[in-house]
């Protein structure tokens, strides 16, 4: 943590929740709903961080170093053990936050993650990641790639008849700042390929995976770390890979499913 690094915890009892999202976004409005939803039922305390390296915090970091910032973090406020709720990157982050500090880890909300245990696919995510970035900086190239992206979030938010808030949650992620996303993901595939499921805890935990063909890379990735956590995996028909914004009420009851094992 850092002054520059403000931590915000909402709520004054109940199980601590750590909320890690996509990419390199920033915590604050990337969970429509889940935040206030926790608070109310069952109660708990939310901490709100941007680890280094992503939203809105203005000290480096890397995917390398997430996890000793986490554990720095939550051993600094004390309030540890805590239940983590991590999505895409977030949530490859949180696998491996549990994998090298279960001390700090009560319980995962895996929600579509980065195949943190697919070497293959995760090269790929990084490399798809260098080259868009590169295309940010070509102007008729970057323009193409936000026009693509703003143009999914609209038939997302058709598709799911999505509400005000979630949809400017799903318009929000559209205006990634690709740089910043292409560094959050650097090293991805070498720590996917010395990735090792054995240390993983058996607490409480569920993944839930996107509406992907059984056989498909990642729906496969998903069910090895599944089996590794001796976690539920949950799919709903129509998830997305933004899981929370397709289907938040979901989301939210599957949390709540989840604390109430903790």
């Amino acid at each position: 943590m850092g002054a520059d690094q403000p931590v915000t915890v909402l709520g004054d009892a109940g199980p601590v929740v750590l909320l890690l999202p996509g990419g390199a976004e920033a915590v604050e409005g990337f969970f429509p709903g889940l935040p206030e939803g926790l608070l109310a039922d069952p109660g708990c305390r939310i901490i709100v961080y941007d680890r280094p390296g992503t939203g809105h915090s203005t000290q480096p970091g890397s995917l390398s170093t997430a996890t000793a910032d986490l554990h720095s973090t939550v051993s600094e406020l004390g309030l540890g053990p805590v239940v983590v709720i991590g999505q895409s990157l977030g949530g490859a982050v949180a696998a491996l936050f549990a994998r090298d500090h279960p001390e700090d880890v009560a319980g995962l909300l895996l929600l579509d993650p980065t195949p943190i245990n697919d070497p293959k696919l995760a090269a790929r995510i990084e490399s798809t990641m260098r080259r868009l970035e590169r295309f940010s900086h070509v102007p008729v190239l970057g323009r193409a790639v936000q026009g693509l992206l703003r143009s999914t979030a609209r038939k997302s938010s058709r598709r799911h008849e999505m509400t005000p808030e979630v949809k400017r949650a799903m318009f929000a992620a559209a205006e990634a700042d690709l740089p910043q996303l292409a560094t959050a993901v650097v090293g991805l595939g070498d720590i996917a390929r010395d990735f090792d499921a054995t240390p993983l805890p058996r607490i409480p935990s569920i993944v839930v995976t996107a509406d992907r063909p059984e056989r498909s890379a990642a729906r496969r990735a998903h069910v090895r770390l599944a089996n590794a956590l001796g976690a539920e995996l949950v799919t709903w028909p129509k998830a997305e890979h933004h899981v929370h914004l397709s289907h938040p009420n979901e989301v939210l009851e599957t949390a709540r499913q989840l604390l109430a094992r903790i």
